[in-house]
């Protein structure tokens, strides 16, 4: 028996003149965790809703659990997409209870599972308490709750830290990764970078419609390489700008990402930052997702610039 959970085969959709998703591939494999990474508009939240059967590709093939999109296989599914909806008028319990019934469970099992995860994001006490009555983030954290309910065999979550604040960003991303420890395979689909790294086995990066790159994330970052130095400083930094051993770097105000030609140059390049800046850290480090997407991107726009066959010069 494969272990392939979800396999998508050269998806094509057009919206008028303009191509969305360009023969698009993914694979993902029991209790992985894929990220599916792109800028907004680039095409994530259309591939998903073709993947749900909410809009029909042009073209290509998807099957889910090995066989094709089907009403019993939703059962099977946990989907939160990117806009969020629940019933304002019902109350939180009720709202579980709709959304259960839906998936198939029982009434004893709602409760019980239900229970157990309001507690766990602390709504207990907002069980009768309607949906328009919660804050936003209260509803958001209602809606990931829905879609876990009834365990799931394959999650697909559409931007799922949308409108919540630091603590229960943490409190999703460890429910996230509890679930795989279960076997449960999830496509997180996002353009926060910083967060899918932390959380994701492969990665899947899509930029106007086209792959751009995957496979899992430790392979994808060591073909990056090594030459990337981060440091943490107070100071100008503007004087990297004439050091023509770096190929480039990225200025977050207090920390920078430096990309070298050769590692070999990096106690060059420390003895340049001592001279110029306060330097509280230095280290070799991975190259980060943002900085291989924004690399990436750049490529694909590059490319989508060149002349094609038959154009005129």
């Amino acid at each position: 028996m494969t272990d392939t959970v979800l396999k998508v085969k050269e998806l094509v959709k057009d919206f008028g003149e303009k191509r969305a998703v360009d023969h698009f591939s993914l694979q993902l494999k029991k209790g992985e965790i894929l990220g599916l990474l792109g800028p907004n508009g680039a095409g994530k939240t259309t591939i998903i809703r073709m993947i749900m059967n909410i809009i029909a590709p042009d073209s290509g093939d998807i099957e889910i659990l090995g066989q094709h999109f089907s009403e019993r296989l939703k059962d099977r599914i946990g989907y939160l997409p990117e806009e969020r909806g629940l019933y304002r008028k019902l109350k939180v319990s009720e709202t579980l209870r709709f959304f259960g019934e839906l998936k198939g469970m029982k009434s004893r099992d709602i409760k019980e599972q239900g229970g157990e995860l309001l507690k766990k994001f602390d709504l207990s006490d907002y069980c009768e308490k309607k949906v328009e009555e919660l804050s936003k983030g209260m509803a958001q954290k209602l809606q990931f709750i829905t879609t876990i309910l009834h365990s799931p065999e394959l999650l697909i979550l559409d931007e799922p830290f949308s409108g919540l604040d630091p603590v229960n960003i943490e409190l999703v991303k460890d429910i996230i990764l509890e679930k795989k420890r279960e076997g449960i395979s999830i496509i997180f689909s996002t353009h926060l970078m910083e967060y899918a790294e932390k959380i994701v086995d492969s990665v899947c990066m899509i930029n106007r419609g086209k792959k751009v790159l995957d496979g899992p994330l430790r392979e994808v970052k060591s073909n990056f390489g090594t030459r990337f130095i981060t440091v943490s400083y107070e100071g100008d930094p503007r004087f990297l700008d004439s050091l023509d051993y770096i190929k480039e770097y990225r200025d977050y105000g207090k920390e920078m990402e430096i990309e070298l030609l050769d590692l070999g140059f990096k106690d060059d390049l420390l003895k340049q930052l001592v001279n110029h800046v306060s330097v509280s850290r230095f280290g070799i480090t991975e190259p980060s997702l943002n900085s291989i997407f924004i690399r990436k991107a750049s490529e694909t726009v590059e490319e989508d610039n060149l002349p094609q066959r038959g154009d005129r010069p």
